[in-house]
């Protein structure tokens, strides 16, 4: 017995679930069988409010403007990821909002919509680009600007791309300057007095960073579940949306490995990572704010759908890209014995 519970601890380590994914996945389930109600919800709703604000806060207080605009000194590379970012991912959404109601709700449409118009993530940008050998300190101000611009950019692209389908008000966009803009500016106001406090106990706040990202899948599906609005979607319908979401990230893969022209290969991977991702830990906070009540249930499955696929499709590409890195180095150090 004690053998077969190691062989089963063994298999596990070597898969690496993603433990945040397993929560999430709990969380939903949570919401399903028991959803937040009447004063419950209300009070669930204030609290996420207060938790976005204070994630923000804690971006703006830990993401160095410094590191991100220094980077600009490649600008070719960042301006390559932002143009993935923020014009060839809009471009595909909006391609995908014109398939009919009869293949992808409107609810759904809009969400993959908004998943576009996400910026890039940074842990995972940045972790993946360095397994495969990629240039990680173009990464790191890559991912970084992303995160930056995407406070304001991601609101406004949203705001004007989903303006025909009745997605976002103005007063939204307003609420996201007050609810996630005021607190990343006094964050990055803050900086210098708590900046190294954060950096001390950054593990600790990861804790912060997760559990409003929970809190927001369990108020918006929990909104979902008491409006009824589950029950409106299909299995066709989710089949339908894991196929989009596996040719939207195929697609962006395939261009930004191919595209770009007059990189080295570690630019390229660079490129690569920062401009197919999109970030959960923004895209979901994000979500609460500009979308109303049950439609967030929605319109958040598209952006934790994608957030599973593309970790799972990146850490087979990296891997792949680091096993070739290594079998090429083991070929010049073999070279190189044997010319002596």
């Amino acid at each position: 017995m004690p053998s077969t519970l190691d062989d089963v601890l063994a298999r596990l380590r070597r898969v690496r679930i993603d433990v945040f994914i397993v929560l999430l996945l709990l969380v939903i389930g949570i919401a399903a069988l028991v959803p937040a109600r009447g004063g419950v919800a209300t009070g669930f709703g204030h609290a996420t409010t207060v938790a976005i604000g204070l994630l923000f806060f804690l971006y703006g207080a830990r993401l160095s403007t410094r590191e991100a605009l220094d980077g600009l000194r490649h600008w070719r590379l960042h301006g390559t990821v932002l143009l993935a970012t923020f014009v060839l991912f809009p471009l595909l959404g909006l391609a995908v909002s014109l398939l009919p109601a009869s293949v992808l709700p409107r609810e759904l449409a809009v969400g993959v919509l908004f998943l576009c118009c996400l910026p890039s993530t940074v842990q995972s940008s940045i972790a993946f680009t360095s397994l495969a050998r990629g240039n990680v300190s173009a990464a790191v101000c890559a991912a970084s600007l992303s995160n930056l611009l995407g406070i304001v950019v991601t609101p406004l692209l949203a705001g004007l791309l989903l303006a025909s389908h009745g997605g976002i008000s103005g007063g939204a966009v307003a609420d996201v300057a007050l609810q996630l803009l005021a607190p990343f500016v006094l964050g990055q106001l803050a900086r210098r007095w708590i900046g190294g406090w954060v950096a001390r106990h950054k593990k600790h706040l990861v804790l912060v960073d997760r559990g409003s990202i929970l809190l927001v899948v369990y108020v918006a599906f929990s909104e979902g579940m008491a409006e009824g609005i589950w029950g409106t979607l299909s299995v066709p319908a989710l089949l339908t949306l894991v196929a989009i979401c596996l040719v939207l990230l195929a697609a962006v893969l395939l261009l930004t490995w191919y595209g770009p022209r007059g990189f080295t290969h570690a630019d390229r991977i660079t490129i690569m990572f920062c401009g197919s991702k999109k970030s959960l830990a923004t895209g979901l906070p994000m979500a609460g704010v500009l979308f109303a009540g049950a439609q967030v249930g929605a319109i958040v499955l598209p952006i934790m759908l994608f957030h599973m696929i593309q970790l799972m499709a990146c850490a087979a590409i990296a891997g792949r890209l680091a096993r070739r890195a290594e079998a090429a180095e083991s070929g010049h150090v073999v070279s190189a014995v044997s010319s002596r």
